[in-house]
Order: structure tokens, then sequence, then C-alpha cells
């Protein structure tokens, strides 16, 4: 069996922080990004979510060198990005980037080599890469024979086959069948495990909320929430679920809202500053409490409340 030239499961990389800073770009009289703020460190898989134009893509592209900004700057390791740094950051974009009649290991090897790779190197990195994610018998096809999923296995073994520093990955899980997304979350995991930096964008919340260790949420080509999963779920107004009597005892209770209720299970919402201790005891008052709880949202919870805030702004 081959290998990558190093295993990414024991070579580490030198530690770096991607910042992107004050980012901001428009098109003609739209705005797609204003002020653009967040970092993704060493060892860290870092989420980026958001409506369709949203601005992942643009600030991907930023970061790339692709696009330029209007203002702000990308930094990796505390410098400017050169086209030094470029050539050490793997990219897959979510459009297709392969030449489709060029066959896959070959190609594979060619982009390689382009990132500075001797041609050995290159051949025993794009075989090793292969055989980890499962394409040896279409190691020999042409791209645009490949179904929809081993394309994007090929598309991910471009972003890895130079051992890159940073990996910057826009929808990497689109088209792909269970089994592929849990062999690609595995490979992004080890490549953070080696310190690598790895941003990448998803539609799939319960995905990302699985997997990262920090997420950003996009709207308008800005920041609006970041964090850890667990930190964002704790923000915001606080929800808690009442199993007990129907909701009439919490009908006029300062700074409550009920949100949802079924049968005896009663959710409200509380104000700030409202006292969860009044709460439990308006439904005790009631009768008794079988449950009381908080209840954390999802992340997709609270990109649709996000989602929301644009719409009724």
């Amino acid at each position: 069996m081959t290998s990558p030239t190093r295993s990414p499961k024991e070579t580490a990389v030198a530690e770096g922080v991607l910042e992107i800073d004050r980012i901001s770009k428009r098109y003609g009289t739209v705005r797609a990004l204003h002020e653009m703020t967040f970092d993704v460190r060493a060892g860290e898989l870092f989420g980026f979510v958001g409506s369709n134009g949203a601005g992942k893509t643009t600030t991907m592209r930023i970061a790339l060198g692709v696009l330029a900004a209007d203002g702000g700057e990308v930094r990796w390791d505390g410098r400017p990005v050169d086209l030094a740094t470029r050539r050490r950051i793997g990219y897959m974009p979510e459009e297709r980037g392969l030449y489709p009649k060029m066959k896959a290991r070959e190609q594979l090897v060619y982009l390689a080599q382009l990132h500075g790779m001797s041609a050995a190197d290159a051949r025993r990195a794009t075989d090793g890469w292969i055989d980890r994610l499962g394409l040896d018998a279409r190691r020999d096809d042409e791209v645009q024979k490949l179904s929809l999923g081993n394309q994007q296995r090929v598309q991910l073994i471009a972003a890895l086959v130079h051992e890159p520093a940073v990996l910057v990955l826009d929808e990497p899980f689109s088209g792909l069948d269970p089994v592929a997304v849990d062999l690609m979350s595995e490979v992004l995991r080890e490549q953070a495990n080696r310190g690598v930096p790895v941003l990448f964008s998803s539609h799939q919340l319960d995905l990302v909320e699985r997997l990262c260790d920090r997420v950003g949420i996009v709207r308008s080509g800005q920041m609006v929430a970041s964090g850890g999963v667990t930190e964002l779920r704790e923000s915001g107004p606080v929800r808690l679920v009442v199993d007990g009597a129907d909701a009439d005892w919490a009908t006029g209770l300062p700074g409550v809202r009920v949100v949802a209720t079924e049968g005896g299970r009663t959710t409200v919402e509380l104000s700030e500053g409202a006292d969860d201790q009044e709460v439990l005891a308006a439904a005790l008052k009631a009768g008794p409490v079988k449950e009381f709880s908080r209840l954390r949202p999802s992340l997709a919870e609270l990109f649709r409340n996000v989602v929301s805030e644009q719409g009724a702004s």
C-alpha cells in the first residue's frame, strides 16, 4: 500500500493563524463584503456558514488572491499573504476546478508539481491520497467520467496533495454520500490535528455543528456571530421547557413569552433580566412539574434566527 509522502496523521506543520482583517469588496453598487473579520487558528476546523450570496466565496477568493479586496488585509502568521504563502494554501472551489478530459491521477501529479513538488514526490503523494480516499479503481479515468462524488474526492486530493499549511474549502461535502462525508470529515480532522488551520463553508449545519471547533455566521457580507458551537448555542435569549400544567400559568408573567405548547409541555422565552426561578414557581403553583430545563438551540436554529433578523431589518 502506498501512502502520502508524509503521513497526515503523524507530521505536524508549523503553527500559524490565517487572519481576515476588515476585508471589504464591492461589485459596482453592490456591497459584497463589509469589514469582514475573523481568524482561523492552527489546528482548528472553522465552519463558515451563511445564505447563498452572503459573501463566503468572495472572502475565500480574496484570501487566495484570486480577487482583490477594496480594503482590509489577509495575513498568515502575522504577515500579509504573498505569492509564496498562497502556494502553501490548499484550495477546493465549490465549482469544478479540474480539467475534465485529463485522467485523475495524471492531473493530480501535475497539480502537485505546480505547487513545487518533485515529480517523484508528486507521484508518491498522489498515489497515497488516491488510496486513502478510495479512488484506486478510478485513478486512470478521465475526470468527466467520474461520478460527482468521486470528482469531489479528486478535488479534495488536489487541495491536499502538496501538504498545504492552510486549507480553504468551499462546500467540500456537496454531492457526497454519508460514507464519503464520514471519510472526508476524518481527513479534515487529521489535517487539523497536524496543526493546519481548516476553513470550510457548508450548508449542512448539522455536520458543521458536529465537526467544527468554531463557527462564523455571515450575513450580507459581514460576520454577525462567531465562536465555539457551545458558546453560540448558549448565547441569545434563554428558553425553558416546562412539562406540567397547560400554558395558562405563563400568561402575564413579566418578561416571559410562550414560544410553543404541546399538551402540558410549554416552551417559554425569557427577556433579559427575567428570573427563571419565578417561572418555576408559577408553573409549580399551577400543578406538578415533571420537567424544567433550559433549551439550547441547534446551529440550524441559530442560523434561521440570523436570517429572519435580516429579513426584518
